[in-house]
C-alpha cells in the first residue's frame, strides 16, 4: 500500500512477529505475502494476505498497480501489487497467528502474530526497512507513479 502525505510518497510495510524478529529492524520488514491456494488468482491472494496479516480490508475493485515478481534470497518468488490507501497506521493491526515451540526444546507451543506492526515510511526508509530483494518493488512503484522519490 502507498499514500501521499504532504506531497511525499509513503510506502506501508509490515514487521514480522514472533520471537526471532523482536529486535530486528532494518532489512527484515516485508510486504504481506503468502501461499497461493489451489485455483486462487495471484491478486486475490495478495488481497487476502493483506487482510490476514494486518486486518486491513482492500477493496478488490481498487486500482492496483502491478509491480511484477521478485525472487527472495531463499528462492521464494513474490508477486506484488500496490494500491493507494488512506489507512491510519497509528491504529493497531490484527494479524493471524502461528504456533511454534518456544523457547526451543521446551515442549511448549505458543502462538505469535505473523505480523506485529505495519507502518508507512518514506521511500528511502521503506527500502532500508524491507528485505533487500523486496526493496526493488519500491523502485518499481516509484517508476510506475512517475515520481522521483528515492
Amino acid at each position: 500500500m502507498y499514500r501521499m502525505q504532504a506531497g511525499e510518497l509513503q510506502i506501508c510495510v509490515a514487521h514480522p512477529g514472533g520471537p526471532f524478529f523482536t529486535s530486528k529492524d532494518e532489512g527484515h520488514w516485508t510486504i504481506p505475502k503468502g501461499e497461493v491456494g489451489p485455483g486462487e488468482d495471484l491478486l486475490a491472494t495478495a488481497i487476502r494476505e493483506v487482510r490476514e496479516e494486518t486486518g486491513i480490508v482492500v477493496d478488490p475493485g481498487s486500482k492496483f498497480i502491478a509491480l511484477g515478481s521478485i525472487q527472495q534470497k531463499g528462492g521464494k518468488i513474490v508477486h506484488a501489487w500496490a494500491v493507494e490507501s488512506d489507512w491510519d497506521d497509528a491504529q493497531p493491526i490484527r494479524s493471524n497467528l502461528f504456533a511454534m515451540e518456544w523457547p526451543p526444546g521446551s515442549g511448549r507451543m505458543l502462538e505469535f502474530p505473523e505480523v506485529d506492526r505495519a507502518q508507512f515510511f518514506s521511500v528511502a526508509e521503506a527500502k532500508r526497512k524491507l528485505k533487500p530483494a523486496q526493496a526493488e518493488l519500491v523502485d518499481r512503484l516509484v517508476e510506475q507513479l512517475g515520481r522521483s522519490d528515492s
